[in-house]
């Protein structure tokens, strides 16, 4: 039987494989899956979002209990682990599909990534810098190839569970 409180979200936040490896340490989190959303062209390759010509963004989809961790302590992972204020620039990665970008499922989590956006701008971490960050409905989720998923893990350079 299904658990039926299982929710998902999808977050964006540059290079996948290391968001992903963020994501799978936290307690409450079932499971992730890298790959590519937010883009008009139906089953993407890496090649094909590396082109720059898909409009998708690399991207994490998380499975989650939120009777474990809540959404917005998701939203903390995902703020953590980039930075929001590069437009189309994560690291040594350029281009859209390294864009930071929330894509929400419910009203409920577009309000709290709104709202947790608007209190990291206005907050002195970014040298209130303006956050780039954007909030779109979840589209089509279309999983990476199987090498990039769980990438770090496989190559001995994901850290053990947290939380």
């Amino acid at each position: 039987m299904q658990n039926t409180t299982i929710q998902k979200a999808i977050f964006g936040a540059g290079c996948f494989w290391g968001v992903e490896a963020a994501f799978r340490q936290v307690k409450g989190v079932s499971s992730t899956a890298v790959g590519y959303s937010g883009g008009h062209f139906e089953n993407p390759t890496y090649e094909d979002v590396c082109r720059g010509k898909t409009g998708h963004a690399e991207a994490v989809e998380v499975e989650y209990d939120p009777a474990i961790v809540s959404y917005d302590e998701l939203l903390n992972v995902f703020w953590n682990k980039h930075n929001p204020t590069t437009p189309n620039h994560q690291g040594a990665d350029v281009g859209y599909q390294y864009r930071s970008v929330i894509f929400f499922h419910t009203p409920e989590q577009e309000l709290l990534a709104t709202t947790s956006k608007d209190r990291l701008e206005n907050s002195p971490r970014f040298n209130k810098k303006p956050i780039v960050t954007e909030i779109v409905p979840a589209s089509q989720f279309y999983r990476a190839e199987e090498y990039h998923q769980q990438y770090l893990q496989k190559h001995g350079r994901a850290s053990s569970r947290i939380g």
